[in-house]
């Protein structure tokens, strides 16, 4: 297994004392596997996507990629590695700083590699971009010149920037519209064939994780209420949860649907 999640736990502090917002959560994923994360709105599921990549510093736990715990690496022995495991942000919009040119979004992380020279990265950055099937003219142009989906594909570059092992997928295509959302998801199939690359899905919409997941884990409240292969639990869910998760949405083998979390709040009456 490249990765390995063993009892992670993510606590917060709040006004209101600690706040446990992940707790006990285990999980692998084989190398070149994909495993999705779902569950409501505030179920845990980000945070365990900023905990894998060391955003966040785990309460206990252990995150290993290749055996190796990030979870208890202090910032100077992390910073050679974070590299292997890479994240793509929510939003499109915000996740890219707009004074910037696509050139050089994608360039730092080159940079960071150690490729001193501009016009080494230039044509490194040109390459990535043409990968996620973007025109070399968007060297130049900076993110408010592009479509949303446009920029999702420019922060998969900026990932891919960095030879990542892992790529952490955080809500990636909840910000595009349907057919955008296909075009993403589709890119991702193909990167994943095309070089092994290992993916943490992180989504509310079981279209999406139909469509690039061969595991699906469950979350409720922090915990992990169901795991297992996506077309068994999408089918046939053994959780009351995941029944009213799946009914939520309307057609799991589409896009289309109303957001789990929108509707949950009804079907909470049925749960136990």
């Amino acid at each position: 297994m490249i990765l390995e999640v063993r009892d992670l736990i993510v606590e917060y502090t709040t006004a209101g004392g600690r706040f446990r917002a992940v707790d006990g959560v285990s999980f692998s994923v084989a190398k070149g596997g994909s495993l999705a994360v779902v569950g409501e709105s505030g179920c845990g599921k980000s945070t365990i996507a900023r905990a894998l990549v060391r955003l966040l510093t785990p309460t206990s736990g252990e995150v290993l990629l290749d055996g190796q715990d990030l979870a208890r690496l202090n910032e100077r022995r992390l910073r050679p590695i974070r590299s292997r495991i890479q994240m793509v942000f929510q939003d499109p919009y915000g996740s890219l700083d707009p004074r910037m040119t696509a050139a050089d979004i994608v360039g730092e992380p080159l940079k960071l590699r150690g490729v001193r020279s501009r016009p080494e990265r230039e044509r490194a950055a040109a390459e990535l971009l043409d990968r996620v099937g973007l025109p070399q003219s968007a060297l130049r142009r900076r993110p408010a010149e592009f479509s949303g989906g446009q920029r999702q594909r420019i922060g998969i570059a900026r990932a891919l920037a960095g030879r990542p092992e892992v790529l952490v997928c955080d809500e990636a295509t909840s910000a595009l519209d349907v057919s955008v959302q296909a075009q993403v998801l589709k890119l991702l199939n193909e990167l994943r064939q095309e070089s092994g690359l290992t993916y943490v899905f992180i989504s509310h919409n079981l279209g999406v994780v139909r469509e690039i997941s061969d595991e699906v884990l469950v979350m409720r409240a922090g915990r992990m209420v169901e795991h297992g292969p996506t077309e068994t639990v999408l089918s046939a869910p053994k959780e009351p949860y995941t029944r009213a998760l799946r009914a939520a949405a309307l057609d799991p083998a589409t896009m289309r649907g109303r957001k789990p979390r929108d509707v949950l709040a009804a079907a909470k009456g049925t749960v136990t």
